[in-house]
């Protein structure tokens, strides 16, 4: 065991933590010439294409040093805020972590967030700055910047670049030199924790757990404690390139194991392996996962409900962070309500659906979940604009805050102030962290940045700022329930729950988009935005006409006004029994509304 490294790369988005991880593997000739490629632990269509990490992969690497062989178990993390849960996951299996931050940016709003998360570990940082040959790369002042943040010595920071492979042997050495090697007891009962798991549609459920005391063979008879149910092993081994079967995996490493486990609910990420006969203690596992952004996700066929449910399983036990449970809408059926950590995160979920299940789904207009206080003073959790009680019956309603961290140039502060102002922000506090750093510290409601804002930070700091928050509770608002009606029809799907002040706002620019969606029919279509009884915003969609007076030609007028009279019964007949096709397109305008 005094030869195993346990160890993580973390990082804000885009440091190039999957670069210097390719290195790593190149340099310990750890994946073969044929299958190297750019990102070679990012298996997904979707991370090649997106160009980030959505999940974290474990991989085993041989290295010998000094004479002796060392064995490394390395696990790339992502960057994205949205995906700080697979971040503290793969944190709960290691001793050590490389925090990596780029030379040109500097240290940034992630940074901060995934180092406190590897402290709160007890993990051993080893920081290393990476880029340092681009021509923009300010190693004394990032030097500096990471000083000040770790209080750790200059000369103990590397320098390395991922791209052209320097310091890659520094760094090497520096993983085997300053982590710790795995504490743990070989003969004790076995305790495994589960970090991750997969749904494979041969084998069935293949589960990555890290052992922590205890030895684990093939063939023996297992036992989950959070479910109480027993397997037998039929393949255990550990995560090279491919995975690679072992006869036993002792304490301090990492693997896989195979038992033909079918069902998705039978295995929860942050479970603990043990033996049947000689059962250990339940390892405490990881803090449940607290959901910031809910959606509906419903079957574009109803017929297909049965078959989505099990798509959400299987892509549940790969994504431990997606929450769902069932709901029903009245325009779209049955579907789920599932809980995001944000918009990126939700995005990503639906093309996976699409991509790896091929499922064509609707998603509804994403929001936050509030708190509502009848008179009789019962207190109700408000999911879904559905669920939200009678206004006569209603007290008060509350909203979640958050404390958001932006960090960014000076030059932009006036941009962010003028965002986050507009968005119901306050200020907390600002502060210079470098000259040419600062901190801005904001109180924002949830509902606010749920939609686009990380997108509008971005674009009005030409990318140079950097955002992460934090849940800080509830607060008293004034919220109501806006809802768009079709021809006096309610369309559940595109209801929200919205802040008074920016009801009507939304709700004009909301039927002005629908408009242009929605196609014509033979009857005029009325689109409205409502909250109660109360119109606040309408459009019309003028009826597809045919020119009936066509074949009049002489005669008295009146044969004209009889075949026009026809026509307006018609299309009155026709408004009563007709109804109007919301396309999916309609429900996606809502995201990307200004």
């Amino acid at each position: 065991m005094k030869n195993i490294r346990n160890f993580c790369i973390i990082a804000h988005i885009d440091h190039g933590k999957s670069t210097l991880a390719d290195r790593l593997l190149e340099h310990t000739n750890s994946v073969g010439q044929r299958d190297m490629m750019n990102q070679v632990l990012d298996d997904m269509d979707l991370e090649r294409e997106k160009g980030i990490t959505i999940k974290s992969h474990a991989i085993q690497i041989n290295f010998p040093y000094k004479g002796e062989q060392y064995v490394f178990n390395l696990i790339d993390t992502p960057g994205h805020v949205d995906f700080s849960y697979e971040v503290s996951r793969a944190l709960a299996a290691c001793e050590g972590a490389l925090l990596l931050v780029d030379a040109s940016q500097g240290i940034q709003a992630q940074t901060i967030s995934n180092l406190y998360l590897a402290i709160d570990n007890n993990l051993e940082i080893i920081p290393v700055i990476n880029k340092i040959d681009m021509d923009g790369a300010k190693i004394p002042e990032v030097t500096d910047q990471i000083v000040e943040l770790i209080g750790c010595k200059a000369e103990d920071i590397l320098l390395a670049s991922g791209k052209s492979g320097i310091g890659i042997d520094e760094i090497l050495a520096a993983i085997v030199e300053r982590i710790p090697a795995p504490k743990g007891d070989l003969d004790a009962p076995l305790q495994a924790l589960i970090f991750d798991s997969v749904f494979n549609s041969f084998r069935g459920i293949i589960v990555y757990y890290r052992i922590l005391n205890g030895v684990l063979k093939k063939g023996d008879k297992i036992r989950m404690v959070a479910s109480g149910m027993d397997y037998i092993a039929d393949e255990v081994g550990v995560l090279k390139f491919t995975m690679t079967p072992k006869n036993e995996v002792c304490a301090g490493d990492v693997g896989y194991i195979i038992t033909g486990i079918k069902v998705a609910k039978e295995v929860k990420v942050g479970d603990t392996i043990t033996l049947a006969n000689n059962p250990g203690e339940m390892v405490h596992g990881f803090e449940e996962v607290k959901p910031m952004v809910f959606a509906g996700i419903y079957p574009v066929n109803t017929d297909e409900f049965e078959e989505l449910r099990d798509c959400m399983d299987k892509l549940q036990l790969n994504d431990a962070s997606l929450t769902f449970e069932l709901e029903t809408s009245q325009a779209l059926g049955f579907g789920f309500r599932c809980g995001f950590l944000g918009l990126l995160h939700m995005e990503i979920i639906q093309e996976r659906l699409e991509r790896e299940f091929n499922q064509t789904v609707i998603t509804t207009v994403p929001n936050v979940s509030f708190l509502a206080y009848t008179s009789k003073g019962e207190k109700l959790t408000v999911n879904n604009p559905s669920e939200m009680p009678d206004p006569t019956k209603l007290d008060r309603i509350e909203e979640p805050f958050i404390r958001a961290q932006i960090i960014t140039m000076p030059d932009y502060i006036g941009n962010i102030m003028t965002l986050c102002l507009g968005k119901r922000g306050i200020l907390l506090n600002q502060s210079y962290l470098t000259p040419s750093r600062v901190e801005l510290t904001f109180e924002m409601p949830l509902t606010e940045i749920v939609f686009d804002f990380y997108d509008k930070l971005k674009s009005q700091t030409r990318g140079y700022a950097s955002f992460d928050y934090s849940p800080i509770g509830y607060r008293e608002a004034d919220i109501v329930k806006m809802e768009i009606l079709l021809n006096n029809e309610k369309v559940d799907a595109l209801s929200s729950l919205i802040h008074r002040g920016r009801a009507t706002d939304f709700g004009r620019k909301l039927c002005e988009k629908l408009k242009e969606l929605i196609t014509k029919q033979q009857f005029q279509i009325a689109i409205q935005a409502a909250i109660g009884a109360k119109v606040i915003a309408r459009e019309n969609i003028s009826a597809l006409r045919k020119d009936v007076t066509a074949k009049c030609y002489g005669g008295d007028v009146s044969r004209k006004r009889k075949l026009l009279e026809k026509q307006k019964e018609g299309k009155k007949r026709m408004r009563q029994v007709g109804n109007v096709e919301v396309p999916q397109e309609a429900f996606l305008a809502v995201l990307k509304l200004d």
